[in-house]
């Protein structure tokens, strides 16, 4: 969106999160800040949900539930400890693999020259019973051999099904580290470095690749008239459709509180309108209930801006003639869909 509109906005979560501070008698520490800040934008689903729980439960949250709920879901350092963590389990499951692969290639190499001795022995052997000696070590070598590789084979399924595991958590801190959380849509960090790739296959291929910016028409009110939970359930709601109306290589976003964004690699200018045209309707065809009182509180619409790739663009400027769609689509009624070349996408006037 504009910057105009990102100031609003911005401001708006930062009054949020003083008023928070003041009404807990937090003290305005910059993490505190942050915390609040955060609770407010409503990225953090299981932050929210957190916080929320403990208000319930006593009415207030103190400065030390304050710090054990930042260091729980907002921390920089969280992600980077979490993986460090599955690391240093990864690598000791690995070291344990080779010790245990070294000491079977010893028992290996044991039996090997247990193997050339016998037959030395029994080149030399004078009768049944100097036979019958040579025999007998061979099979208590071989037994031995056996043991030893069934302990090896036991340890490395038990390894594999390790190793599968802390993959799994891998992927999972992966996943989390570029997904919203109440959405489950990819994060902002995840459509920057999909922007990215888009632009850098697109300047190397020629195909086109177009961009929706998509915002929920008087969000802030209905947030505001019915509560943040009810909102949230209106970002699902929208999400919910995005995800319903595009394919598998394309990039569904939430951009910011209220606003989604999709990456359509290999897609034109009038296919991408055809796809937000799809998104659009299928959230003005949903009635949101509110689910404490079962109340119907209508339909929700959205305004989507689309734009579409021309070579020597940046994801900026991709973003901004997007947004003045996007702008283009409230100035004429909300609920529409514009793209760059329309008529009507011109100046930036302000719409909240």
């Amino acid at each position: 969106m504009g910057e105009s509109d990102d100031f609003r906005r911005t401001i708006g979560y930062g009054e949020s999160a003083l008023g928070h501070l003041k009404k807990n008698a937090i003290p305005a520490y910059p993490r505190h800040y942050e915390l609040w800040y955060t609770y407010a934008a409503g990225f953090n689903h299981s932050l929210n949900k957190a916080i929320n729980e403990i208000i319930r439960l006593r009415g207030r949250i103190s400065t030390a539930e304050v710090a054990q709920v930042y260091d729980q879901f907002v921390s920089p350092s969280r992600l980077g400890e979490r993986i460090e963590e599955v690391g240093g389990r990864l690598s000791t499951e690995i070291g344990q693999v080779m010790g245990a692969l070294d000491s079977s290639i010893a028992t290996t190499s044991g039996y090997r020259n247990s193997l050339d001795n016998a037959t030395q022995l029994l080149n030399g052997a004078e009768d049944g019973a100097a036979v019958k000696v040579v025999i007998d070590g061979l099979i208590a070598v071989t037994r031995k051999t056996e043991q030893a590789n069934k302990i090896l084979e036991s340890k490395l399924e038990d390894s594999r099904r390790q190793i599968a595991e802390l993959q799994e958590s891998l992927e999972a801190i992966r996943y989390e580290s570029l997904t919203d959380d109440l959405t489950t849509l990819a994060n902002r960090k995840h459509f920057e470095h999909s922007m990215e790739r888009a632009l850098n296959d697109a300047n190397q291929s020629n195909d086109p690749f177009t961009l929706l910016m998509t915002d929920i028409d008087h969000f802030k009110k209905f947030n505001d008239t019915y509560g943040h939970q009810t909102g949230d359930q209106v970002l699902r709601l929208v999400a919910l459709a995005v995800k319903q109306n595009v394919k598998g290589q394309d990039v569904a976003c939430r951009y910011g509180g209220e606003e989604f964004a999709v990456i359509l690699p290999r897609t034109n200018l009038r296919q991408a309108v055809v796809v937000a045209e799809h998104i659009r309707q299928a959230v003005m065809s949903k009635e949101l209930i509110k689910r404490s009182t079962g109340e119907n509180l209508g339909r929700i619409t959205i305004s989507i801006g689309v734009s579409s790739w021309r070579r020597g663009d940046t994801a900026q400027s991709m973003i901004e003639r997007a947004d003045t769609s996007l702008y283009a689509a409230k100035r004429g009624g909300r609920n529409l869909v514009r793209c760059e070349t329309d008529q009507d996408v011109t100046g930036n006037s302000e719409v909240a």
